[in-house]
């Protein structure tokens, strides 16, 4: 058994109290959170079919910043789903940034890409 796995932390900003998106646009389960005491979001284990990745609020360390801040990132995540298109139009539905529309390449692969709504880049793929 391969226990080894991704299991991404991506920075929010401080403050955050709703995570929802997720939720919509994936169907992700929210498998626990861990609150501050003015009720926002300090960690939040979010799970996509069994695959968990973590939302983290920006800690003060240089390492530890939201996209948003910058208006930029340095990491696209790449999430491989049964359907590209049903993904990309609930994410967009949901409050997500289409930053490519879903289209097949030549390579084997059918992709779209947006930004979620905490600035964090997403690949949706699918091999076809």
């Amino acid at each position: 058994m391969n226990n080894t796995f991704f299991a991404p932390h991506l920075t929010i900003r401080n403050g955050v109290t709703n995570v929802d998106f997720y939720l919509q646009a994936f169907d992700a389960v929210e498998v626990r959170r861990f609150s501050n005491d003015d009720g926002s979001i300090h960690v939040s284990e979010l799970s996509i079919d069994g695959n968990i990745f973590h939302l983290h609020e920006a800690m003060g360390r240089p390492n530890s910043t939201s996209p948003d801040q910058h208006n930029d990132s340095t990491v696209t995540i790449g999430l491989f789903v049964p359907d590209v298109d049903i993904v990309m139009q609930k994410a967009i539905a949901a409050g997500a940034i289409e930053i490519s529309p879903a289209q097949d390449y030549d390579y084997g692969y059918r992709q779209g890409e947006f930004q979620d709504p905490f600035g964090h880049y997403w690949l949706i793929e699918q091999k076809i």
